[in-house]
């Protein structure tokens, strides 16, 4: 029997061996144990599909949410990023006071003059005719403006970072959704397949007991001896804590999935592990992952950013434009504010001719990070190619399995219904009988195991290939329910 590589569910094929545990004669006596009902452990319990599963998760799980915010974060950036071809206007006000006021004095005027020092000094001028400029406290407010014309396409390049960033944050919710989706697969799937082998040791556990009671009418009959009548009632006790050890398997695959839908009670899936006749051809799943896998997208993203960085480093080599213009709000009752106009309007030119931020480095660097984006995305793809090729054929080697061990389980099912018979007829030993129940546990489980693994690598084809919204035709449409 091939192993199946889900580690939670390789404690099951230890279930499959033949029984060899005895139990003391009190319980071998017992023969009126009730069958065992299939109802689940646990009681009350939440029914739920899968795809309504995956439309709770959708809106309920913190890490899809907390992506849904970055989203957000980042789209509101690229909003402010929008702002930057805005002028800046702002008010200002100031209040100073100076040692002194400034004032002018007729003395003053005539040292300013070229011929100044060949005039005679007339201090009494200074004394009627000196005026005051400014006073000693002074209080000025004004509204000043700025608007860049031109800047090298800097804004441009910072709104295409903004926008590249933005891109980045949805794609990162993408691969979110992706990951998440499968996980609610191993999950969900997970307590499918542990309740299938949970009804499947049930009937091993409901036919060992009919065995056994079978041995003890027989061995009172004096048909077999004491030991064949021990080797069923063995045999009967060992499926027994096999079913209750699947009980608790199924228990512990329902937290996990409950906790994953945030239920209040457990959660027990409707939908049942299926089989498809046939999948897509592999070039299909290839081709849609290599358009529109999120991860690709994500490195577009950051290629655009580091275009971005380029062009913004590019253009601190050109001059900056801009308009400006100021216009006072209040003026003092002074000389120097009455001569001093209202309003100005300008352009200025900024030409860098030395800068001190490495902007040649940064070109530099920014060209590097888009070659290295370029190689990530040709590896990211080659290794995307490996993926989808390995589930896929891990699919297409599930569902061979699974039909090809459908004539085991015809097989299986005659072979008990003769080994029963013969024990009767004392031409069979009860090992017999024990050895064809086990067997036909194992060929049920094998399969079940086998549609497990075969919907996990499905829905991990449809999450790389962008297809989720397509499970349920895979599903419900085209799927053959397992049964177990």
């Amino acid at each position: 029997m091939r192993i199946t590589p889900v580690a939670v569910f390789t404690c099951w094929a230890m279930m499959l061996a033949p029984a060899s545990a005895s139990a003391n004669d009190t319980t071998s006596n017992d023969a009126t144990r009730a069958p065992l009902s299939t109802e689940s452990p646990l009681h009350v319990q939440h029914p739920v599909s899968f795809l309504d599963a995956w439309y709770i998760v959708q809106n309920q799980n913190d890490g899809l949410a907390a992506e849904r915010a970055n989203v957000e974060r980042s789209q509101n950036l690229q909003d402010a990023a929008r702002d930057l071809y805005l002028p800046s206007i702002s008010a200002t006000a100031k209040y100073t006071r100076l040692d002194k006021p400034v004032e002018i004095k007729p003395s003053d005027l005539i040292d300013s003059m070229p011929i100044g020092s060949r005039l005679p000094s007339l201090p009494v001028l200074d004394q009627f005719f000196t005026s005051q400029l400014t006073k000693r406290e002074v209080f000025t407010s004004s509204i000043r403006a700025v608007w860049p014309i031109f800047t090298g396409g800097r804004i441009t390049a910072a709104q295409d970072i903004a926008k590249g960033q933005t891109e980045e944050a949805s794609q990162l919710l993408a691969m979110k959704q992706q990951a998440t989706f499968e996980d609610l697969s191993k999950f969900y799937f997970g307590v499918a397949l542990s309740q299938q082998v949970l009804d499947t040791r049930i009937e091993v556990e409901n036919g060992l007991r009919k065995h056994f009671e079978r041995a003890q009418k027989l061995e009172q009959q004096g048909q077999i001896a004491k030991v064949e009548r021990l080797q069923a009632q063995a045999s009967y006790d060992k499926a027994r804590v096999e079913r209750q050890k699947a009980e608790r398997d199924t228990e512990i695959a329902q937290v996990a999935l409950t906790k994953l839908l945030k239920a209040d009670v457990p959660a027990m899936p409707t939908s049942s592990l299926f089989v498809n006749e046939s999948l897509p051809p592999m070039s299909a799943f290839i081709d849609k992952t290599l358009a529109g896998y999120p991860g690709l997208q994500l490195l577009d993203a950051k290629k655009k950013q580091a275009q971005g960085l380029m062009a913004a480093e590019k253009g601190k080599y050109y001059p900056e434009v801009y308009l400006y213009g100021n216009y006072n709000l209040h003026e003092d009752d002074t000389l120097a504010a009455k001569t001093a106009p209202d309003w100005a309007v300008g352009v200025g030119v900024n030409i860098p001719l030395l800068d001190s931020s490495g902007r040649s480095g940064k070109v530099k660097a920014a060209h590097s990070a888009v070659t290295q984006v370029n190689y990530l995305r040709a590896q990211a793809e080659q290794d995307l190619t490996v993926l989808v090729e390995k589930t896929y054929r891990e699919a297409m080697q599930s569902l061979e399995e699974y039909n090809g061990l459908a004539s085991s389980l015809d097989l299986a099912k005659e072979n008990v219904s003769l080994r029963e018979k013969a024990f009767s007829q004392g031409l069979s030993t009860s090992l017999d009988v024990v050895d064809a129940e086990l067997y036909l546990a194992s060929v049920k489980t094998q399969r079940a195991a086998a549609a497990y693994q075969y919907v996990i690598s499905l829905t991990r084809l449809l999450a790389v290939s962008s297809e989720m919204n397509s499970f349920k035709q895979y599903q419900q449409y085209q799927g053959l329910e397992v049964q177990s």
